[in-house]
This record gives structure tokens, sequence and C-alpha cells, in this order.
């Protein structure tokens, strides 16, 4: 029971972090994203090209992967988004779906369809503490997912970048009139949210496998965390990505793996009857959406 539990913990941090970058860039800009998964496979794959094809070490790529999600961010909003700011939701949801499929394609055609295998950031045999047993690429999942969180959350609340996003994502037209440079404010945004889907790529792709499908189930199970969490809290993305990791991974183990799916959905249908806002936003969030 309690393997199941800290395996389920480790698949949570990774919807956690993916979840993490959704909920920064719609709180910020109202913006949903459903390119976010495919971006950070091709964040992915750029760290598979460092590894393989320049033989750099695992933690080079692995940061030169963080600052090309950065800048491939930031070149989404600037060349794309920003060219609709001004118009309807659904035409920037539109645009987001056709930036997935086009991101998709593309990514098959550099790196083809077949997957391959993702290496670990630590390797070794599993750690025992007391009846768990744990890898030192788990400990790292963990690490990594507590370290981001921290710094995202003291970065939207307690510095003027923090301070910039609040105000704009309270009351744009507002903020610009307090002299808040808004174009830079969803910059960072975009750029924000594709470092943590970026990471959730490159954490995800040694547990299963690298290809360009690899973050349909992540991206699922992330939109599923937000959708739990308010799609408001930071912190309720994170704490939204680990319940549905344990949930899903006790669900495989006692009843059926097909069936994690499901009974996740099942459990957000239930939650958002009894409380519409989501676990950890405020009533009055439901308003301001």
């Amino acid at each position: 029971m309690e393997q199941i539990i800290v395996s389920g913990l480790i698949f949570g941090c990774v919807y956690g972090l993916a979840a993490l970058g959704l909920v920064l860039i719609f709180r910020t800009t109202g913006l949903v994203n459903f390119a976010h998964g495919e971006m950070a496979m091709v964040t992915t794959f750029v760290a598979f090209t460092f590894l393989s094809y320049f033989q750099l070490s695992f933690f080079i790529s692995f940061f030169l992967a963080i600052v090309f999600a950065a800048l491939f961010g930031i070149a989404i909003y600037f060349l794309l988004i920003r060219r609709v700011g001004d118009a309807s939701h659904l035409n920037q949801l539109v645009l987001t779906l056709g930036i997935f499929l086009a991101i998709h394609g593309i990514a098959g055609l550099i790196w083809g369809h077949t997957p391959a295998s993702f290496p670990r950031a630590l390797k070794g045999g599993p750690i025992q503490l007391g009846p768990i047993f744990i890898s030192p690429n788990e400990l790292f999942v963990l690490f990594v997912t507590f370290i981001l969180a921290s710094t995202l959350f003291v970065l939207f609340r307690f510095t003027r970048v923090g301070l910039a996003m609040r105000a704009s994502s309270q009351d744009l037209t507002a903020a610009r009139l307090m002299g808040i440079n808004v174009n830079f404010v969803f910059m960072v945004t975009w750029a924000s949210g594709s470092i943590l889907g970026g990471i959730a790529g490159l954490l995800t792709a040694p547990f299963t496998f690298l290809g360009v499908s690899m973050m349909y189930d992540v991206l699922i199970m992330a939109f599923a965390a937000a959708v739990l969490a308010g799609f408001l809290s930071l912190p309720g993305a994170v704490f939204g990505g680990l319940i549905i990791g344990v949930f899903g991974n006790l669900v495989s183990y006692y009843w059926a793996p097909e069936m994690a799916l499901v009974c996740t959905f099942v459990l957000i249908i239930v939650v958002l009857y009894i409380r519409p806002q989501g676990i950890f936003s405020a009533p009055e969030a439901i308003k301001k959406v």
C-alpha cells in the first residue's frame, strides 16, 4: 500500500508541474494553452538531441533544454498569441489547438514516430526507506517538483514581477494605466509556463518513452489536476496533481490500469458537483472566470 502511494506521488509530481504551467498561463492571461503538452514534447526531444548527437551530459542537456523551452514559449507568445490578444477567447483557444496540431506534425517530420528510450537523471538501485523502495531518479523528481513549486510561489507572491502578474490577471486595463508592461508580463508568463511543461516532459520520458505522443496522458491528467484545484491556485495545481497521481495508481493496482483515467474523471465530476469552484479556489473564483 505504501509503495503504491509513493509511486502515485512520483507521477503526481509530473502532473502537478504540467498543471502549474497551465494554471500560471491561465491565471495571468486568461487563456487555456492546449499546446502545452506538445511544447513540452519538443523540449524533451531537444534535450535528447543534446544527449545523443552532441554527447553532452544529462544535466547540461537538461539546462540547455530549459533555456530552449523559455525561448520557445516567448516565440509562441510574440509570433502567435500576441497577434490575437484582442480576439475572443474562443479564437485564442482555436489558435492553441492549431499550434498543438502544427507542433505535433512538425515534430513527427523531424524526429519520426518511433518511440525511443530516454536516460534517467540519476542512476542506481532502489533505496529502502522502511517498507518503501524509491530510486535516486524518483527522489530527483520529488526534489525538482518541491524546488520549482516553492520558487514559483515566492516569485508570484513576493516579487515585483509576481505583483505585475497578479495585477494583469485582475484587470488588464488598470494594469496598463499603472504603468505595467503587460507584454513583458505575458512574455515572462509564457516562458515560465513553457519551462514548467518542458521539465514535466523531461521527467516523464524516463518513466515512459520518448515520442511525439508522449505527453497526451500527462496533459489530460494535468488538466484534471488543474480543474480539481480550481484552475486559479498555483499550490492547488501541485496538490491536485498529487491527488490525481495517487488516486490513479490506487485504481490501477486494485482494479485495472485502463480504469484509472475513467475513475479520475468520475472523481472530478463528483468534486465539482459538490464544490464547483474546485478544492482550492474561493467561491467568488467562479464569477471572476
